[in-house]
C-alpha cells in the first residue's frame, strides 16, 4: 500500500499535531486513488470529542463530522481516502484501539509527537479481516 502527500500537507499535519499537543489531534484525508494507492489532496482537521481527560491518548469525532466531510469531499471532486491522527509521546504505530475503530478501506497516517514536536510519520492500512494493520509506504512529494 502506498500513500502520497505533498510536503506542504505534511507540514500542515505536523503543525496541527504540535499545536494540539499533549492531546491527540486528527482529521480526514481527502484525495483520490484505489485501495492500495492513494494520493492525499487535502486534509481537514476535526475536533476531538473524546472525554477531555482522556484526549492525551484517545481521539474521536461525531457521525455528523463524517457525513459533513463526505459531502465536502464530493463537492471538491474528491473522496474520503483516510484519516490522520497523532500519538503524543508514543510511536507512530497503529494501536489496538486504532485497529478496533478502523475501516479496512481507509488509509491511516499516524504522527508521533514527542515533547510537542512531530518526529515521525507512518501510513497504515487495516487488513480486510480486521486482524491487524500493515505498514505502507508514505511518499512525500514537493
Amino acid at each position: 500500500m502506498q500513500a502520497t502527500l505533498s510536503s506542504s500537507l505534511q507540514q500542515q499535519i505536523f503543525k496541527q499535531m504540535e499545536a494540539g499537543y499533549p492531546n491527540e489531534v486528527g482529521g480526514f484525508l481527502l484525495g483520490e486513488g484505489s485501495h492500495d494507492n492513494v494520493t492525499v489532496r487535502e486534509i481537514i482537521q476535526i475536533e476531538n470529542v473524546f472525554e477531555k481527560e482522556e484526549q492525551f491518548h484517545r481521539y474521536a469525532m461525531t457521525p455528523q463530522d463524517w457525513a459533513r466531510l463526505e459531502d465536502q469531499a464530493d463537492e471538491r471532486g474528491l473522496t474520503l481516502v483516510g484519516y490522520y491522527h497523532s500519538h503524543p509521546d508514543s510511536p507512530a504505530i497503529a494501536s489496538i484501539y486504532d485497529r478496533d475503530h478502523a475501516l479496512p478501506n481507509f488509509t491511516y497516517i499516524i504522527t508521533s509527537v514527542v515533547k510537542g514536536k512531530a518526529v515521525d510519520q507512518k501510513v497504515w492500512k487495516l487488513r480486510d479481516d480486521r486482524s491487524q494493520f500493515d505498514e505502507g509506504t508514505l511518499t512525500v512529494s514537493n
